[in-house]
Formats: structure tokens, C-alpha cells, sequence
């Protein structure tokens, strides 16, 4: 089995809040993150997938094919645009790294494995240099 990982960036703002929290309270919980003029990161995306090598073409998957699906489900709904707002499938989540990370892995999977034998491993996505999340799946 080889494992083969594919780093994209996008920026984004977020803000973390709970409606029905008091702006107080919200300050408390999250800090600056709570932000009612939101903030933004540039975030970095590894997303690995595994299986086993092709014979004829000496690849797991042909990298060009797995930038354009990161770009077309994940990057493009994305980068520069607000999380808590602009994007679908984070509608009614909180904007957290971790729950992000998770939807992005939901996004790429059903994508990725319609390429026979390729296997979304796990999606790891930075907010900042020092913090990141992973997401294996279930």
C-alpha cells in the first residue's frame, strides 16, 4: 500500500460564535475568534490517499486528476469567502478547524474513491502553523 499526499492552500474568515449566546459570553468561550467583524487564516490542506500502485502507470492516481477535485469541491468553495456564510456545506456548523476538517474529508471522498482502488486516507488541515486538525473518516 502506498500512501501519496496532495498540500493546497485557501484563505477564509470565520467567526466563532453561538447565536444564542450573549456577546459576552461568546468573548468568554472563544475569545478573539469571537470577532463580530470576523477573522481570517490561510490555511493549508494535505489530503492523502492510499492503494496500491498501477503497473501500466507506475501511480496510485495521477496527481493533475487529484488537484482537480480538491480544487473543484473544496478550494473553490472556499478560498475567499467567508466560512460561516458563503459555504454550503458548512451551513449551520460551527466554523471551528475541526469540524471544517471533517466536511472537507466528507467533500473528497466520494470524489476521490470513483477512481478504482484510491482510498481518501485522511485529510489534515492547518489554520496556522502551529494548529492543525486530522481527519481519518469514521
Amino acid at each position: 500500500m502506498i500512501y501519496i499526499t496532495r498540500k493546497e492552500h485557501f484563505n477564509a474568515a470565520h467567526r466563532m460564535y453561538r447565536e444564542e449566546w450573549s456577546e459576552e459570553k461568546n468573548a468568554e468561550v472563544f475569545g478573539k475568534c469571537a470577532n463580530p467583524n470576523w477573522h481570517g487564516h490561510n490555511y493549508n490542506l494535505l489530503v492523502t490517499v492510499k492503494g496500491e500502485i498501477s503497473h501500466a502507470t507506475g501511480y496510485l492516481i495521477d496527481l493533475k486528476e487529484l488537484k482537480v477535485i480538491i480544487n473543484d469541491y473544496v478550494i473553490e468553495k472556499l478560498d475567499h469567502k467567508n466560512l460561516n456564510k458563503d459555504v454550503d456545506f458548512m451551513t449551520g456548523k460551527m466554523a471551528s478547524t475541526e469540524l471544517l476538517c471533517i466536511e472537507i474529508f466528507n467533500q473528497l471522498k466520494g470524489p476521490i474513491e470513483k477512481h478504482e482502488g484510491v482510498f481518501l486516507h485522511s485529510v489534515k488541515l492547518f489554520e496556522t502553523e502551529n494548529n492543525s486538525a486530522e481527519y481519518f473518516g469514521d
